[in-house]
């Protein structure tokens, strides 16, 4: 009785034979390895895989631990039991107990056990093989006879019979085991070719997983494109505001004045007609002592002086179409914007070139970020090395549009921009902007600047970012700087004729920058 119990506590809830290579489940519970991955690949479409005993649930597929104890277990009591019990086929002719059976003849249909094997007939047409009760398969339905051989042109296992006067007559044969090899060997072959599809599709799916990270990028582009477009229709508000309220104030401006020229006329227009009437009188006179006497009628008519004021005031009536043309130009600006919109291609990795950095300044290992140092780098002082905490970029730029991007956070002073390889090294003409061969945009005491050629320009101070961006097009001979704020900001552009290769330039004097992890190529999309 206990030995049954034990017997069961071996079998698998799933196939439910003793079990085959046993695996543990976090839960605790058993099964065989090959059961439990039929069953988790059955949930993989469902996102959630569940026990089948206990229902645990866990998102992600469970590992499979072998379970060593009962892996021991179960050899043990295998190697305790005759290998024909585990059949569950018993002998046909020991009708009082069942004993397991270790042979089945294929002429008799019957099983039998190693006793009755001994005294079984030996001839060949007794044909003896594994326990099995599928006995009737072994036999040809038409001849009822073992079948012995395999007919390749009918893919069929035939008797004795079906070959020489069956329906096989003349038909290629091949003995059963002769033909079991070969198509073993086909099916090997057919194994490797599907292990090689399956290691492809395995690649394929590693691939398509990479691609499906890029996905998050995507999410970081929309969100950047989108401020673009909310700060392009905040310019765009702002812009129309401003115009009609030009309009309007000038509106104002032409209407009071002509107002007023009205009223004036219609003063000199009464004044006119006094004088008309007056003269009128002096010529209806019959008195010509009394005409004589009236002022000469030269004085009675306006002067040409008054009335080139009257065409002066008039002439203060148009509108300002330069004024108002001025303002709309600014919305080139906001083209630029528009035109600035971007598609990322092969990123360009930009590194600082520790041989050009100052030795007050300390590039990181990665070569992304340069921060001060108040100890001496001791680096050798060469012709490339700067005097000033500046660093240059060891990749240069001679063509195409590339931008780079500078993360300022953590620094309340400092310089970004491009510069030639030609740059002084040494004295106050080599920080970026205070001469021909850079452009720079600067942060110094809270304010913004940008700086060439020793030119500041004084930017708005409502500016406030922990980012900054440089756009190059290099063929356009265009260099743009904007602020990474929320919404993006265009700073400003510079324009020139590049007579040498440009490297991206940077200068800290506290704290320290960084070269952030945006950088690349775009091509412009031109859609206004």
């Amino acid at each position: 009785m206990a030995s049954a119990d034990v017997r069961q506590e071996l079998d698998c809830s799933i196939c439910l034979s003793i079990y085959t290579d046993p695996v543990t489940l976090r839960c605790g519970h058993s099964f065989c390895r090959v059961c439990i991955d039929r069953v988790l690949d059955t949930q993989e479409e469902a996102g959630a895989y569940t026990c089948p005993e206990c229902r645990a649930e866990c998102q992600e597929r469970p590992a499979l631990i072998q379970n060593i104890t009962l892996c021991n277990i179960v050899g043990r009591f295998l190697s305790t039991r005759p290998d024909q019990e585990e059949t569950g086929i018993f002998c046909t002719y020991c009708v009082d107990s069942p004993v397991p059976a270790a042979k089945s003849c294929l002429l008799c249909e019957a099983s039998l056990c190693d006793k009755h094997l001994r005294v079984h007939s030996k001839s060949a047409e007794h044909v003896l093989c594994d326990p099995t009760t599928a006995l009737g398969n072994r036999k040809c339905s038409v001849h009822k006879k073992v079948l012995q051989y395999y007919c390749t042109e009918d893919a069929d296992c035939i008797c004795v019979s079906c070959g020489l006067a069956g329906q096989h007559q003349g038909h290629k044969v091949e003995m059963l085991d002769e033909a079991s090899k070969k198509k073993k060997k086909k099916l090997r072959n057919v194994l490797q070719k599907l292990t090689t599809k399956r290691e492809e599709t395995d690649t394929r799916i590693s691939s398509l997983q990479e691609r499906r990270r890029v996905q998050g990028e995507a999410a970081g582009v929309t969100e950047t494109v989108t401020a673009l477009f909310r700060d392009i229709r905040r310019q765009l508000e702002d812009l129309e505001r401003r115009v009609l309220s030009e309009i309007s104030r000038q509106e104002q401006r032409v209407s009071l004045s002509v107002s007023d020229l009205i009223q004036q006329l219609e003063i000199k227009k009464d004044e006119l007609s006094g004088k008309m009437r007056h003269i009128e009188e002096l010529c209806n006179m019959s008195d010509p002592v009394t005409v004589l006497q009236e002022p000469d009628t030269g004085d009675l008519c306006d002067s040409e002086d008054t009335w080139r004021h009257d065409n002066q005031v008039h002439g203060a009536g148009d509108l300002d179409v330069g004024l108002i043309s001025g303002t709309l130009h600014t919305l080139s600006d906001v083209i630029r914007g528009i035109n600035l919109c971007f598609y990322v291609q092969e990123p360009t990795d930009i590194l600082l070139d520790v041989t050009t950095a100052g030795n007050n300044i300390q590039i990181s290992g990665d070569r992304k970020t340069a921060s001060v140092s108040y100890m001496n780098q001791n680096r050798p002082e060469t012709a490339n090395i700067f005097q000033s905490p500046q660093v240059i970029s060891t990749r240069r730029f001679s063509s195409g549009r590339h931008y780079w991007e500078v993360d300022v956070s953590k620094s309340p002073s400092w310089r970004v921009g491009m510069c030639y390889p030609s740059i002084d090294r040494r004295g106050g003409q080599s920080l970026i902007g205070a001469n021909t061969k850079s452009w720079g945009l600067r942060y110094y005491y809270n304010q913004y600047t940008v700086i060439h050629d020793k030119t500041l320009i004084q930017l708005p101070d409502n500016i406030s970012c922990d980012r900054v961006r440089v756009y190059l097009d290099y063929e356009a001979g265009q260099l743009s700087f904007y602020s990474l704020c929320d919404p993006i900001r265009h700073l400003h552009s510079y324009t020139a004729a590049f007579m040498e290769p440009l490297h991206a330039v940077l200068g800290v004097f506290d704290g320290c920058i960084k070269i952030s992890g945006r950088f690349g190529s775009w091509e412009t999309c031109n859609v206004m």
